[in-house]
């Protein structure tokens, strides 16, 4: 059987995300998290925080993101939380996917509300292993996350955030 997804689905999943605490929210296309390739829509909406985190080099985590609706900006951190690479995807125009290489530092947040991604990456997905967190960034619900999420918008290369 197919799957098929279309302009409803992401409206709906933005709307999702737009009253989740955390402002995000997933669709997974893959049929469980043991699947070899996980593939899933990821919405997500300005001010949501992504802490900085990198997959395993060891393993050869990589992740593609293809923007789909609105438009994000992906930050490429050092190990001292200088901001290396900024690429902003746009639904609209310009980049519209990057491939993040095992090892590296790297965060998103939303430019625009109903903001959409496809990502794909090597599965399966293991919470306890899947990541390892930036020591230098605040964890979830931390008080500082907010401003944190507000400080991205606005990362440029040569920034250091910690």
């Amino acid at each position: 059987m197919l799957k098929v997804v279309d302009s409803g689905d992401l409206k709906r999943l933005s709307g999702m995300a737009a009253t989740a605490p955390r402002g995000r929210a997933n669709f997974n296309l893959h049929p469980e998290l043991a699947d070899p390739v996980q593939r899933f829509l990821n919405a997500i909406e300005p001010g949501s925080y992504v802490r900085p985190h990198r997959h395993a080099l060891a393993e050869g985590r990589w992740e593609l993101f293809v923007i789909l609706a609105g438009a994000v900006a992906v930050l490429v951190f050092d190990d001292e939380a200088r901001v290396v690479e900024r690429v902003e995807l746009d639904a609209a125009g310009g980049a519209l996917a990057v491939e993040i290489p095992p090892g590296v530092w790297h965060a998103l947040t939303a430019l625009k509300p109903g903001s959409v991604m496809f990502e794909f990456k090597p599965g399966p997905y293991s919470p306890l292993s899947d990541k390892d967190f930036a020591p230098w960034a605040p964890a979830e619900g931390d008080p500082a996350t907010a401003s944190w999420a507000d400080r991205y918008r606005r990362a440029a290369v040569g920034d250091c955030l910690a």
